[in-house]
């Protein structure tokens, strides 16, 4: 089914909000040891095999440390992502926008709104980071640190996530509707999951995969607290040195984070469409 096709109420429809809510809830409790691993390649720029490694001799304990603010950031964003998108778009239909402009703009707004979430995105790359597993005792106490160098430090990094966040749902949301037009419906309840899994897992790689080198930026600009706010081009270039002069080197993770995106994606996706089967009933 069609979100465009939904016989909306009047009122801001609280029923997006819900289902992308649900969704993230549940893709983020499957995906994030994958995160985990994706995040250590992107900042150390090691191969699988030494990012798991390192994972492995921290132990269980860590594994999971630092998952409460991306499930409290992930729900919050994947509700604004999904309810945000269909406040604008539907207005814009409404005044006689062309459809595609309604939703480019619609998705723009809903991204660009989920950067107000980012504390979360950065309090997560801290405690994911090694190297502050002794500083900082909890998400809590993350948050307190964090705050003392002012409420701005909250927002370290924001540039490659505004840079990220708009353009990849525009990419979602308007392929996501392409595809789900020419897809045919079918009885079959499994069938039916498989292809809504496979049609959000495709997009998701796509997508994190162009915006990929954003993600390693916003990583090198948040894992550091406290001092000058740098340039992201200048930050850019200094990963770019550091790691050989080789682009490639700044793929390193691509891979693993190809695997991410299709599960994470995937999930998120066959999730909204299940979820929504149930709210719209």
């Amino acid at each position: 089914m069609n979100s465009s096709d939904l016989a909306l109420p009047s009122g801001i429809n609280w029923k997006e909000f819900a289902c992308g809510w649900g969704a993230a809830f549940i893709n983020v409790t499957v995906t994030y040891p994958i995160n985990k691993l994706i995040f250590r390649q992107m900042l150390h720029g090691v191969k699988v095999g030494q990012a798991f490694s390192q994972l492995r001799s921290e132990g269980l304990f860590y594994l999971y440390r630092g998952m409460l603010p991306p499930l409290c950031q992930k729900t919050c964003s994947l509700s604004i992502m999904f309810g945000v998108y269909e406040e604008v778009r539907r207005p814009l239909l409404e005044i006689g926008f062309n459809e595609y402009t309604a939703k480019a703009l619609g998705a723009l707004v809903s991204g660009t709104t989920e950067a107000i979430l980012m504390p979360f995105e950065r309090i997560q790359t801290l405690l994911a980071d090694a190297k502050y597993h002794k500083d900082l005792k909890n998400t809590l106490h993350a948050f307190q640190v964090v705050r003392s160098y002012g409420f701005g430090e909250y927002y370290r990094g924001l540039t490659p996530i505004l840079l990220r966040n708009g353009p990849s749902n525009v990419g979602f949301f308007i392929v996501r509707d392409e595809v789900q037009r020419r897809m045919p419906r079918y009885e079959n309840e499994f069938v039916r999951s498989l292809t809504e899994f496979m049609c959000g897992a495709m997009i998701g790689v796509v997508l994190s995969s162009i915006c990929y080198p954003l993600n390693v930026l916003k990583i090198a600009m948040q894992s550091k607290v406290g001092g000058a706010y740098e340039n992201p081009f200048v930050v850019l270039l200094r990963i770019y040195r550091e790691r050989g002069g080789k682009i490639r080197y700044i793929y390193h993770g691509v891979q693993t984070n190809c695997t991410r995106a299709f599960l994470s994606w995937g999930v998120m996706n066959t999730a909204y469409e299940h979820l929504k089967e149930v709210v719209y009933a």
